[in-house]
């Protein structure tokens, strides 16, 4: 005998089926990935992460008093590697001049450490490529004057290109005519018309912030002379990679390169690199010594080849090496909260040193803000009195850890740790410590 069970519907019985209609099923809106980006250097599809680190405000667009109500845009901090250049990569979601504008906050003459180096650097150069009265030095993103202001000690004449205003303005306070503009073809054509080809054309820390890395190069063959020399400095990604120094991950580097991929888009542009240093600045760069292909002026060095090898055999064109980068930064953030948690449950007050763009990743990457970090202090008068964004923790003047005496200093531009330590070593008089976050957490009595 069959079984129903009935039950009522407007007022009607009616008799469920032996077999029940089975309960509507919903289809739920998936996730939709966004189109593969074109690889800046190739075209090809970049479909692979090499680390994602949420989404962060611009690192130099420090948060005025009048402007600490107001909401900040964010956008992702998401970089893939090309599977075709193995060039590794952020989207360009800022334009240039929105990054580089008027009141941009970086100055390269507050560190000691950069001074020297610039220093060096225009010792060397006026040496070895027999620079003179009758020469022409071009540095593109010459910034306030850090660099060119030994070349004009010199006597040998100099033109900076800088497209921050405001930091250009200080350079030519100081005597060095500075070009306030963004370099790429269109500016090298002008140059080199208005003064003739460089000489010596040169760029620290420029080639990872140019949003057409083609359109850079190809300036760079312009204006240069037929046997002159270009040298440009980046942080290495190897080193990036070996030290786990995810922060340096920002907005205003939309590149991340290593030799082999640096080698490739000279080469496309007729530019062939005959020697390269390794340097310890930036935490581990490279300062590249590159020459019109067509030129015979300067033989390639063995250093060249060996270089290329080591990267090679390190895995540079393998997918796989960069496979596990974004859980080193994952493991770096869980052991950088622990402390700060454990620090606070001991009633430890902790402060930051510096404002640097990498600091503000670390920071906003890892949720740290006033309730484990009291303020952070820099040099820099242009970055006093302001936010970092993002996290709104204060910026002060260095003085401000004198007066309050912390527990601990968190150095933030760790690659500048010696020179920080040595700065504020009279912490120790009253026990303070400092602290290095990367690679990872590391505590300096």
């Amino acid at each position: 005998m069959e079984h129903f069970s009935p039950f009522v519907v407007g007022g009607a019985t009616l008799r469920a089926a032996r077999h029940p209609i089975p309960a509507p099923t919903y289809l739920l809106p998936q996730p939709v990935e966004p189109p593969a980006s074109p690889c800046r250097f190739c075209g090809e599809p970049l479909d692979y992460t090499f680390v994602d680190l949420g989404t962060s405000p611009l690192c130099q667009h420090h948060v005025r008093p009048h402007e600490f109500n107001r909401a900040e845009a964010c956008y992702p901090l998401h970089a893939r590697v090309c599977r075709s250049c193995f060039l590794v990569q952020l989207d360009e979601f800022v334009t240039s001049e929105e990054i580089f504008q008027n009141d941009y906050a970086y100055f390269s003459s507050y560190s000691a450490s950069w001074l020297r180096h610039a220093r060096r650097y225009t010792d060397m150069a006026t040496e070895r490529f027999g620079l003179t009265s009758s020469s022409l030095v071009v540095e593109v993103a010459s910034n306030d004057g850090y660099l060119l202001q030994y070349f004009v000690e010199k006597n040998i004449p100099v033109l900076g290109i800088e497209p921050a205003g405001n930091v250009a303005s200080y350079a030519q306070a100081k005597g060095i005519n500075t070009l306030v503009r963004f370099f790429g073809t269109e500016t090298a054509r002008y140059v080199a018309q208005l003064l003739g080809q460089a000489d010596v054309l040169l760029g620290n820390n420029v080639l990872a912030h140019v949003p057409d890395i083609n359109d850079f190069v190809a300036g760079l063959g312009l204006l240069l002379k037929p046997d002159g020399v270009v040298t440009m400095e980046f942080p290495h990604l190897l080193r990036l990679m070996e030290g786990n120094q995810f922060d340096t991950i920002y907005h205003e580097h939309f590149s991340y390169l290593s030799f082999y991929t640096v080698e490739r888009i000279f080469a496309h542009h007729g530019l062939t690199l005959f020697d390269v240093e390794e340097l310890p600045t930036h935490g581990g760069s490279l300062r590249i010594f590159a020459r019109h292909s067509a030129s015979a002026a300067w033989p390639v060095t063995e250093r060249v080849g060996t270089l290329r090898r080591r990267e090679l055999a390190a895995g540079i064109t393998d997918l796989a090496y960069y496979s596990d980068f974004e859980e080193k930064a994952k493991e770096t953030k869980r052991k950088l909260l622990e402390f700060l948690i454990e620090a606070k449950r001991e009633g430890k007050t902790v402060v930051g040193y510096g404002a640097p763009g990498k600091g503000n990743t670390l920071l906003n990457y890892c949720g740290i803000r006033t309730d484990f970090l009291d303020y952070t202090v820099d040099v820099s008068p242009h970055k006093q009195g302001n936010f970092l964004p993002g996290t709104r923790i204060p910026i002060c003047h260095p003085d401000r850890i004198r007066q309050t005496q912390p527990d601990y200093v968190l150095i933030l531009p760790w690659n500048l740790q010696e020179e920080i330590m040595e700065q504020m070593q009279d912490i120790r008089a009253w026990g303070g410590r400092f602290v290095v976050p990367i690679p990872e957490v590391q505590v300096y009595a």
